[in-house]
């Protein structure tokens, strides 16, 4: 990227240790439905060092050998020695055996370097089976999930993920954290809302500067981190070891060079041109369609297309015909009758992806009646089977 905009604020980071795995700079990227791919964490890649995670991964599916999950898991040839994976389960049993699968097996065609547990999902689908972020009010089943991964581990360093709470009267974080710890975690990452705010408002990382004071492993900040410097504030606020980026890198896999420029203390930030910008979108388009044949290649990347052009100016009818491209050399047409531009610098720091507005959480009857209940929730390894 040839523009660059000057930071106001630097400050140089020292790894970020999960066990023998050194991730420098101390950035993860976060898992994302549709998104996380190998095309996209081969295309974050290229821009900057870190951890990339791949898309959540169902242990049920991954126990019972579904293929689309078998699929979903395989490490790309440039993540043998760094593959990341994070799982979704309901049962300590069923979660440690998909543990075992991929560090005694390596179903992923490679042993992990990191094994994350997803206990921040606040979507409906999940926490009304008491997964996700629902799940840390049950303490003692949260307790037995980590205790078994980490036992299956073994040496691979695994780590949890979480929310502050379900909602404001029913928090969790500071005691799961806790408990993450003592049963053998090596980090945890803290999402600065509750399960009730979704993507909604502003995250409060004030409670990521209390985990940090509560445990000793490493904390990671996660939430409205939409620029390299926000991640600097957020480092600097709260004493976090790292950050974790979800929704700020859709349509910019350029923020992990960004990141790696700020957390070594350099003042480099990149502004590409459209011109730029289009040859990004166009390696996307190329990884997806290596990965997936042209037509679904093109057709997957079809999501990313307003993120990459955010206020960009577009007529309406190439608009039009991104939302609908089917091949490589149409996507390429399609975006050079787009004038070349300066980045549109209002968008810098604004929110990307998916907002909504605050909501009840969606749980199971009677599922905050006994915090110390350690069964896991009926069905609920069933509903996102398959990945």
């Amino acid at each position: 990227m040839t523009s660059t905009l000057a930071a106001t604020t630097t400050a140089a980071l020292p790894a970020l240790k999960l066990g023998a795995l050194a991730v420098d700079p101390a950035v993860v990227l976060a898992p994302m439905a549709g998104i996380t791919n190998p095309a996209f964490r081969t295309l974050c890649r290229e821009f900057g060092a870190g951890l990339y995670v791949c898309e959540m991964i169902t242990t049920r599916a991954l126990v019972e050998r579904n293929e689309k999950t078998l699929q979903m898991v395989r490490a790309t040839a440039d993540e043998r020695d760094a593959f990341s994976v994070q799982l979704y389960g309901v049962d300590p049993a069923t979660v440690g055996r998909a543990v075992e699968m991929l560090v005694d097996e390596q179903v992923a065609g490679t042993r992990p370097a990191h094994v994350d547990l997803n206990f921040g999902c606040p979507v409906p689908k999940v926490t009304r089976k008491g997964g996700g972020a629902a799940l840390p009010w049950r303490r003692r089943l949260f307790r037995d999930i980590v205790r078994a991964a980490v036992r299956a581990a073994r040496d691979v360093p695994v780590t949890v993920k979480t929310r502050v709470g379900i909602d404001a009267e029913h928090v969790t974080y500071l005691e799961a954290g806790r408990i993450a710890q003592d049963e053998g975690a090596a980090a945890i990452t803290l999402h600065g809302r509750t399960a009730d705010q979704l993507y909604s408002g502003t995250a409060d990382w004030t409670h990521i500067a209390r985990l940090v004071e509560a445990v000793d492993v490493p904390v990671l900040g996660n939430g409205d981190v939409w620029e390299a410097d926000d991640a600097l504030r957020m480092v600097a606020g709260t004493g976090c070891a790292g950050v974790v980026i979800g929704r700020g890198c859709l349509g910019r896999p350029w923020l992990f060079g960004d990141l790696a420029a700020a957390f070594a203390g350099r003042t480099e930030r990149a502004l590409p041109t459209l011109r730029e910008v289009a040859g990004v979108m166009l390696r996307h388009a190329q990884l997806l369609s290596e990965e997936q044949g042209e037509l679904h290649g093109c057709t997957d990347f079809r999501k990313h297309v307003a993120w990459y052009l955010k206020g960009f100016a577009v007529g309406g009818d190439v608009r039009r015909a991104l939302a609908m491209v089917s091949g490589l050399d149409e996507l390429a047409g399609l975006l050079a009758r787009i004038p070349d531009q300066p980045y549109p610098a209002d968008v810098l720091g604004a929110p990307r992806g998916r907002t909504s507005p605050p909501r009840p959480v969606a749980l199971p009857e009677g599922w905050l009646a006994d915090r110390d209940d350690p069964r896991p929730p009926a069905g609920a390894e069933l509903l996102v089977g398959g990945g």
